[in-house]
C-alpha cells in the first residue's frame, strides 16, 4: 500500500446504547481476555433456604393477591424459580417476572425483588461464571452477584 493510500485509509466506529464488554477499533490491536473461575456454588442448605423463600412468596400470593390474578402470579413465580435454578440462570426471565409484578401486583413486587436480589441468587448466578455475574450486576444493581 502506498503512503498516499495509507493516508486516506479511514477507520471509524460508532458504538451506542447499553454496551457491555470490550471493543477494539484500529490496526495492529492485540487483546487478551482472562476469564475468572466461577464462584462457589450455593450449598444445599442455601438452596433449601431459597426454596423456602419461593414457598413463602406463593403463600403471600394466595393470601394477598386478588383471586383473578393468583393463577397468573403463581405461574410467574414458577417461571422465576425455574430461571434461578437453570444451569445458566435466565436473567431475562428474572427481569420479566419482576416487571410483571410491578405492573400487575405492585404490593407483592417488593417480595419478588427481594428474591431476585437475594445473596443466594447472586451466588447461584456467580457460579454460572463472570459473564453471567456481570450481566446480573448490570441488570439488578452493582452490589449484587459478588
Amino acid at each position: 500500500m502506498s503512503s498516499q493510500e495509507q493516508a486516506r485509509e479511514v477507520i471509524s466506529a460508532t458504538i451506542s446504547g447499553p454496551v457491555s464488554g470490550q471493543v477494539a477499533v484500529g490496526k495492529e490491536i492485540t487483546q487478551t481476555q482472562s476469564i475468572a473461575a466461577p464462584g462457589p456454588a450455593a450449598t444445599e442448605a442455601e438452596l433449601a433456604e431459597l426454596r423456602q423463600l419461593f414457598a413463602g412468596l406463593r403463600t403471600r400470593i394466595q393470601a394477598e393477591a386478588p383471586a383473578g390474578q393468583q393463577t397468573a402470579a403463581l405461574e410467574r413465580v414458577d417461571e422465576l424459580e425455574a430461571a434461578v435454578g437453570a444451569e445458566k440462570p435466565d436473567l431475562t426471565t428474572m427481569e420479566y417476572v419482576r416487571a410483571w409484578f410491578v405492573r400487575n401486583l405492585p404490593k407483592l413486587a417488593g417480595a419478588v425483588a427481594a428474591i431476585v436480589v437475594h445473596p443466594i441468587v447472586g451466588k447461584v448466578v456467580e457460579a454460572a461464571g463472570e459473564l453471567a455475574a456481570g450481566e446480573f450486576r448490570q441488570r439488578f444493581g452493582p452490589e449484587q452477584a459478588g
